[in-house]
């Protein structure tokens, strides 16, 4: 399902923040999507090497040598070293937050998939889920593709995860080719700019956070993913 009319999404090109800057924006503009009433899509970058684990992760499946924080998502160990972030974040009611989770990665990371296409790498759509023989709280989110994550030549390098509450949809994602990404960043911006524009139909305006927004994150940031109350809680 896509909607038939076109929408506007806000858009924040957003730059390279520490690690646990990032989790606490994008906990902020879930919390906050309800109010602006419109879907948001947000790249961002981190400033140093770091690693993100899952919700529900143990912190030593963080390997060393990396700064660490937990997502508010679900998943495996991802690395922020060279890959390309980016979320979408959906209020409740909206036609893709009223999805069940396998359909909303599949609209989402069609729109990945579209923008990969258009960089001419002919990525695939995996079919498959995560063997239960893979132990979840320690498992690496590349190292183990789940349906419709995103495939070249079998392999995976776009992967994504998702938390639901009562104020929406937050749609984590992350490509990475294994190394360096073998496109410039501002490149790979702007061909998934457009494929999201061309997949879900939407047109987006440019989203600048308010200073009331800004001050949310710092203290999401401070109070709780800068903690290792927060990060070593498993």
């Amino acid at each position: 399902m896509t909607s038939t009319t076109l929408e506007t999404w806000d858009f924040w090109a957003d730059g390279r923040h520490d690690p646990a800057f990032n989790m606490a924006a994008d906990e902020a503009l879930l919390e906050s999507s309800r109010e602006r009433g419109r879907p948001l899509l947000r790249f961002y970058g981190w400033d140093c090497p770091a690693v993100s684990i899952g919700y529900v992760q143990r912190l030593d499946a963080a390997p060393a040598g990396f700064a660490v924080v937990r997502r508010p998502t679900g998943g495996g160990v991802v690395y922020h070293d060279h890959d390309f972030t980016y979320t979408v974040v959906v209020p409740a009611g909206h036609w893709l937050a009223n999805l069940d989770r396998t359909q909303s990665y599949d609209r989402i990371n069609q729109a990945v998939q579209a923008g990969l296409a258009e960089l001419s790498c002919p990525a695939d759509l995996a079919d498959g889920d995560i063997p239960h023989s893979v132990d979840r709280l320690t498992m690496v989110c590349f190292q183990n593709p789940t349906k419709y994550d995103v495939l070249l030549n079998g392999v995976k390098i776009a992967g994504s995860a998702q938390r639901r509450t009562a104020h929406g949809l937050l749609h984590q994602g992350s490509i990475h080719f294994g190394g360096p990404l073998p496109y410039s960043r501002p490149r790979l911006a702007q061909a998934l700019h457009r494929a999201f524009g061309a997949v879900l139909n939407i047109a987006t305006t440019p989203f600048t956070p308010s200073a009331e927004l800004r001050q949310d994150i710092t203290r999401r940031r401070d109070a709780k993913y800068a903690t290792r109350e927060w990060n070593a809680r498993r």
